[in-house]
């Protein structure tokens, strides 16, 4: 995370996660126009990053014969390892509204990570080190909010490797609703809804720059 922000950073505004570029249209003034161009391109980045980690892990995937290693959810390796219950069961004990409240506050938290990071009002951050705040912002979220979902926190990062999953033979990926609900939706209401009540609590309160 905090290498993809600082390579992406100079050239993109470190936009890795569509949920963040939508509050920043939504509240900060990014372009419209950019949107849906960003969240494709952050698409695309996940499916190419889900396809690097298939040749890499290849042989051993398939002779496991394609588990769900690519996105959180019902049937998710991680559900399985954390909660140590069978591949195929729900989100360990959580159900799948729990897991949208997880991903909804997982996904505020981190927008206030991040505006925390660039707001030269706050105590900001000096000599680049934003990316660290981020990374540990999500590195938090993930040990203290991610368990009933897995922590998405970021729609491109769950849709492009699900997809991918589904292209090479995972089965199950696209079942119900939870694909589009828990990690796509909740987290772009958590980002915008986190911005504003930054811009409500935080922004609102802080001196003015000398």
């Amino acid at each position: 995370m905090i290498i993809a922000v600082y390579v992406a950073g100079g050239v993109s505004g470190a936009h890795i996660n569509p949920a963040v570029t939508l509050a920043l249209a939504v509240k900060r003034g990014f372009p419209w126009s950019k949107v849906i161009p960003y969240i494709i391109a952050q698409v695309v980045g996940a499916f190419i990053g889900a396809l690097a980690v298939y040749l890499v892990y290849m042989d051993g995937l398939i002779s496991a014969g394609l588990p769900n290693v690519w996105a959180t959810g019902p049937g998710s390796v991680f559900g399985a390892a954390f909660w140590g219950g069978a591949s195929a069961s729900a989100i360990g004990p959580y159900s799948i509204v729990n897991a949208s409240i997880a991903e909804f506050f997982g996904t505020m938290v981190l927008m206030w990570g991040i505006l925390a990071s660039g707001d030269s009002k706050n105590l900001g951050l000096m000599h680049n080190l934003g990316p660290f705040l981020v990374g540990g912002t999500v590195l938090a979220v993930g040990l203290s909010l991610g368990g009933p979902s897995g922590y998405a926190i970021n729609p491109a990062r769950d849709f492009g490797p699900r997809l991918f999953g589904a292209l090479i033979g995972t089965t199950g990926l696209f079942n119900g609703t939870y694909w589009i609900v828990t990690p796509v939706i909740m987290p772009l209401i958590g980002a915008v809804v986190g911005t504003y009540l930054y811009d409500w609590f935080v922004s609102a309160n802080l001196p003015e720059k000398a």
